[in-house]
């Protein structure tokens, strides 16, 4: 993985977000997530777990506040050094979001091609990365023929294909199964454990108890409530400084 070995992945300093003129839907985050961990962002639909999270991937511009990540200002940089920055983060969406009508193989290939790389360097990686989600016999399939479970799979693949330094999931869980969820969650945690930063935007409760060394950051109306206060568990990695912090 790349990432850093020291110090913080983000931080968010004093962020508010609005859309148009409406009052803000984002107010005084404050925030440090730190390389190697595992967060889960929860509350209630509404609270605005969703507009975090496109900050958090860079889809979304702060409406006021500080964003740094991975050691640069994400607000001020340069447009066109977007795309590498983004491409240091993975993102997972509730509603797949698979071309259609590309196979699972092509759909996992896509951010390598993006990035340049050669047909001839893609079956290996994408190979190895359908059998790791455990659909090494669906490679061909279409999306309209993959379950729901199958598709978040792929859609798990695809983001985690280039090696993220960041994993971020918006309500991963959303669209499959109990049983189906927990085989999710421990696909992220197998990420996690090779030291990638992964945040799980969930409002199931239920799941906070299956990663026993996650933190949690939890949003109330567009606040984040005692995020400091809020972590259930010691940090996973004693010799890094990890948790959020306001």
């Amino acid at each position: 993985m790349n990432q850093a070995a020291d110090g913080e992945i983000v931080h968010f300093d004093n962020v508010g977000l609005r859309y148009g003129t409406d009052s803000e839907v984002l107010s005084n985050l404050s925030f440090t997530l730190y390389p190697g961990s595992f967060y889960f962002l929860t509350g209630a639909s509404g609270a605005g777990k969703t507009s975090l999270l496109k900050l958090l991937y860079l889809a979304q511009r702060p409406s006021r506040g500080m964003i740094r990540m991975f050691g640069s200002d994400a607000i001020t940089l340069p447009r066109e050094r977007l795309p590498l920055l983004r491409r240091r983060i993975g993102v997972v969406f509730q509603d797949f979001r698979l071309v259609p009508h590309l196979s699972a193989f092509d759909n996992v290939a896509l951010p390598l091609r993006v990035a340049g790389a050669r047909e001839k360097d893609l079956a290996k990686p994408v190979s190895d990365m359908l059998d790791w989600v455990g659909l090494t016999e669906r490679t061909e399939a279409r999306p309209a023929t993959l379950s729901g479970g199958e598709q978040q799979r792929v859609a798990i693949a695809r983001a985690v294909i280039a090696r993220p330094d960041i994993l971020v999931a918006d309500e991963p869980t959303g669209n499959v199964d109990p049983e189906m969820a927990v085989k999710l969650l421990r696909l992220f945690e197998a990420l996690n454990g090779l030291g990638t930063t992964v945040v799980v935007a969930t409002h199931d409760v239920h799941l906070l108890k299956k990663v026993p060394d996650s933190l949690i950051m939890r949003l109330d109306k567009g606040r984040l409530s005692d995020p400091t206060g809020a972590l259930r568990f010691p940090p996973r990695r004693p010799s890094r400084q990890t948790g959020a912090q306001a």
